[in-house]
């Protein structure tokens, strides 16, 4: 767990600056991990917590995180991230060889090094829960970096945010191109049908959907075949 070095501090620069340097929103989060290694001291290791789907998940890690840091906690439901994510408190353990609410994450951690712990939670919109976590590897390390982590976290969850109302702004629009394509499919296939058959397009789409439940094939699928076959029939006839 050892601290990382960039040119550029992404936890002062806007989303669209840190953007503009090419990496993505993963890069961003994973570059803001790895700058509170660097301005928290006594941290070895950090990591950022959210619920997602119902579930936690570490939507990033730091370089050097030991992945199963997070996922046991997640596994066991029980942990300073858990309970910081799920009760809004700030947790802090000190030294977790004198640990005794999480037995069973404590002896995990500290067969990976990690003797001391801070889990911060992040105020995220519309999630359930989220938390910075942010590991030592001397007992009572993070004593002193308690004010500098807080400042952190704020900073944190302002990018988190940004994260996910862009990441529901992207699958929000590949839901209405998704919409776009499969009408225009289905609309070829009906003016492909009303041509053929000399039907009006109300009889056309009945028959479409029709098929469609007779087959148990999605009527979008099905009317991408209808106007596969019917381009590749022209195809033929051009040659």
């Amino acid at each position: 767990m050892t601290p990382q070095t960039t040119d550029t501090d992404p936890s002062t620069e806007t989303l669209d600056q840190a953007l503009a340097r090419g990496g993505g929103l993963d890069t961003l989060l994973r570059d803001l991990t790895d700058r509170a290694v660097q301005q928290v001291p006594g941290a070895g290791a950090c990591s950022v917590t959210v619920r997602r789907a119902d579930r936690l998940m570490t939507l990033a890690g730091s370089t050097g995180l030991p992945s199963g840091l997070d996922l046991r906690q997640y596994e066991n439901g029980s942990g300073p991230c858990v309970d910081a994510a799920e009760s809004g408190s700030a947790q802090y353990s000190a030294d977790l060889a004198a640990e005794t609410r999480w037995p069973a994450y404590t002896r995990y951690a500290l067969a990976t090094g990690v003797r001391c712990v801070l889990a911060l939670p992040l105020a995220v919109e519309g999630e359930t829960g989220a938390a910075l976590n942010l590991y030592g590897v001397e007992p009572d390390s993070l004593a002193g970096g308690l004010d500098a982590a807080r400042a952190f976290a704020e900073r944190t969850a302002d990018a988190v945010n940004e994260a996910l109302r862009i990441e529901r702004e992207r699958a929000s629009a590949a839901d209405v191109r998704t919409a776009l394509l499969s009408r225009s499919v289905i609309d070829q296939a009906v003016g492909m049908l009303m041509a053929r058959e000399r039907i009006d397009a109300r009889r056309a789409l009945e028959r479409l959907r029709r098929v469609s439940q007779d087959r148990n094939v999605k009527l979008r699928d099905l009317c991408a075949q209808v106007v596969a076959r019917a381009s590749g029939g022209a195809s033929h006839g051009r040659k």
